[in-house]
């Protein structure tokens, strides 16, 4: 195979440019079989195979910079860099980052985990070559979906003030998760309908430049051919914005991507070059389904079929629920930022579809958007995914908490997330929402608690309330108790909230047989906290344990041991949480082990302090 003959760049130039189209078929198969294993991001790296061949057979990665936006669309880029023998580790514990990782190679050029960042990312970098007066190219390869993002622009717009070279790759697949939304959508369809213009223009451009002649032929009637297009053709948004426009072109024809690479080198300036790419392209079931194939678990790789059938989550509980009351409640609508799927809202989209708002890649805008509808009567429900949340922290601030508006946020995949890594682990979400003034924080336990929450959160909230849940089912916690304390004793105090509340009875079955009487306290919100009930406990049993699944800073447990020591209340305190750094990717049942969040590990915690 021509794949296994690959170990650097060399070998990447030296196969006969007919023999490319090979290569791709056995890079798509390679990955097909390696995801069916591993699960991860398959369609959108399938619709990148040839224009990832291209950018490395022009450029060299590991001192050119190539930044990614979002880093799912890598693992060509990682085949062809040295690491194919390291794909049966992909997203474990350990292995290898489905995301580009400086610390794991050198051709990765930044962490990308997030989209819309590339172009500001990009321009960074071209800025610190012109200071240091070195000489290396710069390119930023963008999914279309990450045109959603207001980042973008800002960082479009600073870019081609700056006349810095720079190539920005425009993966144009009509996706991000999943069909892109919006006038930036309907824009990049006018726009591939312009290949005949390139093709004229690659024509004058390189005829001008075989001598000095023509060179200044060039230079002399720019102008004027500019002037001509524009009357005939028009303006594009990124030429407008300073960029060189090229494309559109097909994403899978090699020889013409180089050619436009090498065109964009020699133009020394800011440059788009637009990408028609087909997601899932050469997999049939990832070509029929992309979204289903954007972010995979197992799946056998001759039929497409899903290993198991998944038990119901969080977010399917959550869109069901949110569309019972949404029917007999015409004020009720969702929002959510390209995460329609994800966060359980598809039943809602199909049901109730003028009052169904997918704003792209958004997250402050749909923040933004849901206060102005808060503030004129309806009840607006935010779906996002607590990583991208982190994104619209100024607009809950400034535009929802100010006012104290009535907007609900549906806080999805909380904690630990698990093979996504570092990027998005949503850890921080305790921390940030509990600094916003007036925000009701609820943290269901099970899925009965989940449906209680919303209806709460909707009919008794008259402010800003958020409703936090973790990936994935219920554990063996079922319950919908009202109450705080869910066990009584005497030995010491457990606090916890939302599933953390499993491990907590795990560890506190153990302990019990071992002759220990904990009393288990779970919260059902963070904010407020339910004083009355740590006092109470905490007075009798004087020795506190917390246990919860965020980010060590800004955690619960400091504000209870600062609350216990202002009300005079003696007791020997001691905290368990993810730490003060980043969670790499793994399995959430390995990763939180590590942090010492099993039961066993919280067991042995209290039985050490206990003796």
């Amino acid at each position: 195979m021509l794949l296994d003959t690959i170990h650097s760049r060399q070998d990447l130039l030296d196969i006969p440019e007919d023999q490319l189209g090979t290569l791709c078929g056995e890079i798509r198969q390679f990955l097909v079989q390696n995801v069916s294993r591993t699960g991860g991001h398959l369609a959108s790296n399938l619709g990148i195979v040839e224009t990832t061949v291209a950018i490395h057979r022009v450029f060299d990665t590991s001192r050119d910079r190539l930044v990614f936006d979002v880093g799912h669309q890598c693992y060509v880029h990682k085949m062809l860099t040295g690491r194919m023998d390291r794909f049966d580790t992909l997203r474990q514990r350990g292995g290898l980052s489905g995301f580009p990782k400086p610390c794991e190679s050198v051709h990765d050029a930044f962490i990308a985990g997030h989209a819309s960042n590339a172009v500001s990312v990009a321009l960074g970098m071209a800025r610190a070559r012109t200071m240091a007066g070195e000489d290396y190219h710069v390119l930023a390869l963008m999914g279309d979906g990450a045109l959603t993002g207001g980042l973008a622009y800002e960082g479009f717009n600073n870019a081609g003030a700056s006349r810095e070279p720079m190539i920005v790759l425009l993966n144009d697949n009509g996706m991000s998760i999943t069909p892109n939304v919006g006038a930036i959508s309907r824009y990049l369809a006018q726009a591939r309908l312009r290949p005949k213009y390139l093709d004229l223009k690659l024509w004058y451009r390189q005829t001008t430049a075989k001598s000095a002649f023509g060179r200044r032929l060039y230079a002399l009637t720019h102008k004027v051919k500019e002037h001509m297009r524009r009357s005939i053709l028009g303006t594009t948004l990124f030429e407008n914005l300073g960029f060189t426009y090229l494309g559109p072109v097909d994403g899978h024809d090699i020889s013409r991507i180089e050619m436009l690479l090498k065109t964009a080198v020699a133009l020394h300036e800011p440059v788009l070059i637009h990408l028609i790419t087909k997601k899932g392209r050469g997999y049939a079931p990832a070509e029929k389904t992309p979204q289903e194939f954007h972010g995979v678990g197992k799946f056998d790789p001759e039929t497409g079929l899903r290993a198991a059938v998944s038990s119901p989550s969080f977010s399917d509980v959550f869109g069901q629920e949110l569309c019972r009351m949404a029917a007999s409640d015409k004020t009720v609508c969702a929002i959510t930022a390209a995460m329609q799927h994800g966060t359980g809202l598809d039943q809602f989209a199909s049901e109730f579809s003028s009052r169904f708002f997918d704003v792209g890649i958004a997250e402050g805008h749909a923040v933004c958007m849901a206060a102005g509808l808060a503030k004129q009567g309806m009840k607006p429900v935010t779906a996002i995914y607590s990583t991208f949340l982190q994104r619209a922290y100024d607009m809950l601030l400034h535009d929802v908490a100010l006012q104290q508006l009535h907007v609900v946020l549906a806080v999805d995949r909380c904690g630990v997330v698990g093979e996504d890594g570092d990027t998005h682990q949503g850890m921080f979400d305790v921390g940030y929402l509990r600094q916003v003034p007036g925000m009701k924080i609820f943290c269901p336990a099970s899925f009965d608690e989940l449906r209680e929450d919303l209806h709460t959160a909707l009919y008794a909230c008259t402010g800003p309330a958020a409703i936090r849940y973790p990936r994935g089912g219920e554990g063996a916690y079922r319950s919908a108790a009202s109450q705080t304390r869910i066990r009584e004793g005497y030995t010491c105090t457990i606090i916890c909230y939302g599933t953390m509340v499993n491990a907590v009875l795990d560890a506190a079955d153990t302990m019990q047989a071992a002759g220990y009487r904990p009393e288990i306290l779970k919260l059902r919100t963070i904010s407020p906290v339910d004083w009355d009930a740590i006092d109470a406990s905490v007075r009798k049993t004087k020795r506190v344990f917390v246990f919860e699944e965020t980010s060590d800073r800004e955690c619960l447990a400091d504000e209870i041991f600062a609350h216990l020591i202002e009300t005079g209340i003696p007791a020997v305190c001691r905290k368990r949480n993810l730490g003060r750094g980043f969670i790499p990717h793994g399995a959430p049942a390995a990763l939180l082990a590590a942090a010492g969040l099993d039961a066993g590990s919280l067991t042995k915690l209290m039985q050490e302090e206990l003796s």
